[in-house]
């Protein structure tokens, strides 16, 4: 396990913010795991005009798994005018599918509630000075 796992890892285990709705017919072992590696994967994905993953943002506002293992994933945007709007949720969807053992991700671009700066984890808050 790298040292990068294991802070994806500890980071998973104390983070409330991302909590799948827990599937009946899967080990909580396996949904440890996926919610591990679905953070990690969500942290490789960067507004190109904040340079903070959407996963510190606090863009990501609910994920569920279910039996089957599909991901459903509702996100925001930090402006609903945002230029990437469009191509975001695809590329959400992409490092979600690379999670292994997901079957298929849907995301949903949510507006509600608005995003605001009170959503950021203390990581992007100091990233972008905002202390």
């Amino acid at each position: 396990m790298t040292e990068e796992t294991k802070i994806d890892q500890a980071a998973a285990e104390t983070d409330t913010r991302i909590a799948p709705s827990m599937p009946t017919t899967l080990p909580e072992g396996e949904v440890e795991r996926i919610t591990t590696d679905l953070i990690g994967a969500l942290k490789t994905v960067y507004d190109p005009e904040i340079p903070v993953d959407i996963y510190e943002l606090g863009l990501i506002y609910r994920v569920d798994l279910d039996d089957e293992r599909n991901l459903t994933i509702d996100m925001t945007l930090t402006a609903p005018g945002c230029p990437v709007a469009g191509e975001m949720p695809g590329w959400v969807e992409n490092a979600a599918r690379g999670v292994e053992g997901i079957q298929d991700v849907t995301v949903n671009m949510v507006f509600d509630p608005p995003w605001d700066a009170s959503r950021m984890s203390e990581e992007a808050q100091v990233a972008l000075n905002w202390w």
